[in-house]
């Protein structure tokens, strides 16, 4: 008997737009890249969010993401977990913070499922471009996320930058739900 897997799959566009040791030399240059992959993915027909890891200081991109919860039929396949996993399973850790110095860049705020991800992935930084009020005026859910959060992150050592490129981000949101795009909330508890 074959061993269970659980299966991600990065399309071959998503490695062609952001090629492993492409560099990114600032935080516009990186949300660029994350905002471009999420509007790549709507066009694609997946879900609007993109992510990437880079070094902090280099920019030097490890590891780029797309959200594939429809394509891949996983709710824990969104962007910047899709991201997190490639950048471990490259860097030979699950550890981030003990191979360097790396951060994560999304073209959206974390929902509560990213944000508990952020805190056992290790990186060190995050960079987010739309908010979750953003996400949350098309119809998405992004959960019980604690007001404080980015206060909890910073307490463990990741730095939080938010707002680059908002506007952008923001309306590759839009127009996903503008095309009709799948709201892939799940459903309320059975009574």
């Amino acid at each position: 008997m074959p061993p269970i897997a659980v299966h991600i799959e990065i399309p071959d566009w998503v490695t062609a737009m952001a090629p492993q040791g492409a560099v990114f030399p600032d935080a516009e240059a990186r949300m660029r890249l994350a905002v471009a992959l999420a509007d790549a993915n709507v066009a694609r027909g997946g879900g609007p969010f993109g992510a990437a890891v880079v070094e902090r200081y280099s920019g030097r991109l490890v590891a780029a993401g797309v959200n594939r919860v429809l394509a891949d039929g996983l709710s824990i396949a969104h962007a910047e977990v899709v991201a997190m996993s490639l950048a471990q399973q490259r860097l030979g850790s699950f550890d981030l913070s003990a191979v360097g110095d790396y951060e994560l860049v999304t073209s959206a705020e974390p929902c509560v499922q990213c944000f508990g991800a952020l805190f056992w992935s290790g990186v060190r930084g995050v960079v987010c471009a739309a908010r979750s009020p953003d996400a949350e005026a098309v119809g998405f859910d992004e959960g019980p996320k604690p007001a404080d959060w980015a206060k909890l992150l910073n307490a463990r050592g990741i730095a939080v930058t938010t707002d680059v490129l908002r506007q952008e981000a923001a309306a590759v949101l839009r127009q996903y739900a503008a095309l009709g795009g799948n709201i892939y909330n799940p459903g309320p508890p059975n009574p």
